[in-house]
């Protein structure tokens, strides 16, 4: 059975997606984050009629919001990439294969009703990240953390982080910043200081997402974390702040507006236990809180695992959730599978039919 939801979801493009205690608003009325992450859209060469059929797929299982990559960090110039890095000097590719090409992305969604989650950078070596800053600006092998907290490329990144925030400063389509993909103290060189904790990244934190408001009032901003707490007395590492992230302080922070965390193969966070725990976190700092990446591979009971976790975020009043990850069948081929990859007429895709539906009917 094939559902059609969207037609009265109508909502582009004026208006910007505001945050409203646990929930998310628009124009004053419920705003309902359901959806996918298609980190590729922008970032491997495709047409913009290529772009329309990825935002209309996701569009038509309800999906109203895409988290995406608004970064490639590279030292060679080749391909889709944001940022040409020549020793330690950084250059914008503002031309058809940088910002140019994701005005296209944005294009598309807006034209599909989709709004836009925009990642400015990522903890591990894929599509660049921190440690090319760090290696570019301090010397190669240098600490994963410095990224955090030296003041060379702390300015870096803030100058990188402010041409995006200015361009699209008054674009609704982009539903919010996040500062990082899933920080943490170690990255891919699993080169440290030894000296990160959380108060480390949680300064860092403040000082960006206020940086970002201080730029932009019109959109929202996230942190982009996998949702580590920090807890006393535990030796369990999602809970002992061992990674650098303290799931509470972040969310207290002033301007942070909503909170994330990620659920993918691990099995402890395959139980519902993981997403009540940040159901209660929402509830306690009274802001909206996302599952914004969720998955596991098809041999791991996929489909009855993804029914649990659906089912948990809605019973429980999560504010929204965001599979891991759309896929879309193009005339130049499938878009990237890593294995969790969700294409269209699959028992997963249709479950993600009758889920929204679902979730905007609690909203």
């Amino acid at each position: 059975m094939k559902l059609k939801f969207s037609k009265h979801m109508a909502r582009q493009s004026t208006s910007f997606v505001k945050a409203d205690g646990p929930r998310f608003t628009l124009n004053g009325q419920p705003y309902t984050v359901f959806g996918s992450n298609s980190y590729w859209v922008g970032l491997t060469g495709l047409t913009t009629d290529e772009m329309d059929v990825a935002f209309k797929d996701i569009a038509e299982t309800g999906g109203t919001t895409v988290r995406t990559w608004g970064f490639n960090e590279v030292t060679s110039a080749s391909g889709d990439y944001y940022q040409l890095w020549n020793g330690s000097t950084p250059t914008i590719n503002y031309g058809s294969t940088g910002l140019e090409n994701f005005d296209n992305v944005i294009a598309s969604a807006k034209a599909n009703n989709i709004r836009l989650i925009v990642t400015l950078t990522n903890n591990w070596s894929n599509y660049g990240g921190m440690d090319v800053y760090v290696d570019q600006i301090l010397g190669e092998g240098q600490p994963h953390d410095y990224f955090y907290s030296h003041p060379k490329v702390i300015a870096a990144f803030q100058n990188y982080v402010k041409v995006w925030v200015e361009r699209y400063i008054d674009e609704p389509t982009i539903f919010g910043w996040e500062l990082a993909n899933e920080p943490r103290c170690t990255g891919s060189t699993n080169a440290t200081s030894g000296t990160c904790t959380t108060t480390t990244i949680t300064d860092w934190v403040k000082t960006m997402s206020s940086y970002i408001k201080s730029l932009d009032s019109n959109h929202l901003v996230g942190l982009g974390d996998e949702g580590w707490f920090n807890l006393a007395n535990t030796t369990d590492y999602a809970y002992d702040g061992s990674q650098g992230i303290d799931f509470d302080a972040n969310l207290a922070i002033d301007s942070i507006d909503f909170g994330t965390f990620h659920a993918c193969l691990f099995p402890f966070l395959i139980r519902s236990e993981w997403i009540e725990n940040h159901r209660s976190a929402q509830a306690t700092y009274n802001k909206p809180v996302l599952m914004e990446e969720f998955g596991v591979f098809a041999d791991q009971n996929q489909t009855i695992t993804y029914e649990n976790w659906y089912s948990t975020v809605i019973d429980c009043g999560l504010s929204g959730v965001l599979i891991w990850q759309a896929g879309s069948n193009l005339t130049s081929g499938p878009t990237p599978n890593d294995g969790f990859t969700i294409y269209p007429n699959t028992p997963v895709y249709y479950l993600e039919m009758w889920y929204s539906a679902l979730l905007r009917a609690k909203n």
